[in-house]
């Protein structure tokens, strides 16, 4: 994803990583490091990483996903356990691959 700035907004990465430091399935990359595929392979995680260009006015965020957990029944199963009450993270702890 690719946003253009519209003025100073501070640490963009202390911001994403603020956003999302107690969501269980979201995990922002430390500076520098980008995501990969194969680190979510059969996970029901979102990596991010963000990027400031130098000298630009936009900041680029890539994510990684595994588009079977979720992206489809990871997803579905993390939506059911919020609307039912239930702890987010159930059913989703465990690495859904048979090698």
């Amino acid at each position: 994803m690719y946003a253009k700035l519209t003025g100073d907004v501070g640490d963009i990465q202390a911001l994403f990583e603020a956003r999302y430091a107690n969501e269980p399935f979201v995990d922002v990359l430390a500076a520098g490091q980008y995501p990969q595929t194969r680190s979510v392979r059969g996970s029901n995680v979102c990596r991010l990483s963000i990027e400031r260009p130098v000298g630009r006015d936009t900041v680029v965020v890539m994510s990684v996903i595994d588009n079977l957990v979720k992206g489809a029944s990871g997803q579905a199963v993390q939506c059911m356990n919020i609307m039912c009450g239930f702890p987010e993270e159930t059913g989703l702890q465990g690495i859904a691959l048979i090698p």
